[in-house]
């Protein structure tokens, strides 16, 4: 017999596990690459918060760009009603941007280790502008 909680989310229409893990209301703290290429293919904002220099140097093909030291300035920027990956070069950075954007509503997470990991996961990257 469905518990409380099983038929509610039926009759909300989530009638599978996989549509609880793609529409769940929170993310973890961060994500591995291949969890955030999927995140990005479902429809997150993909935000790379690195410098400047270390963007035109090559970044994901994807991503929003806006600095660490403007994201604070610059949230108007993100759909509210979509997850938020958030990358850097190292993931250190990304860890600091995805916690100041789910302290200021949005549903966000970091990708671990980085541009690097993206790449050999098989996300895109190019360089320039």
């Amino acid at each position: 017999m469905p518990n409380a909680f099983s038929s509610l989310l039926n009759r909300l229409g989530w009638t599978s596990s996989d549509d609880l893990t793609s529409q769940a209301p929170t993310l973890p703290s961060t994500v591995h690459a291949p969890r955030a290429l999927e995140l990005v293919a479902e429809g997150a904002t993909l935000v790379d918060v690195r410098e400047a220099g270390e963007w035109r140097s090559g970044h994901a093909a994807l991503a929003i760009h806006i600095t660490l030291s403007q994201l604070a300035r610059q949230t108007r920027r993100l759909p509210q009603d979509r997850p938020v990956v958030v990358m850097c070069q190292s993931g250190s950075r990304s860890k600091v941007a995805a916690k100041q954007l789910r302290n200021a509503g949005f549903r966000a997470t970091s990708l671990s280790g980085g541009i690097g990991t993206w790449q050999a996961a098989g996300g895109s990257v190019r360089s320039g502008r």
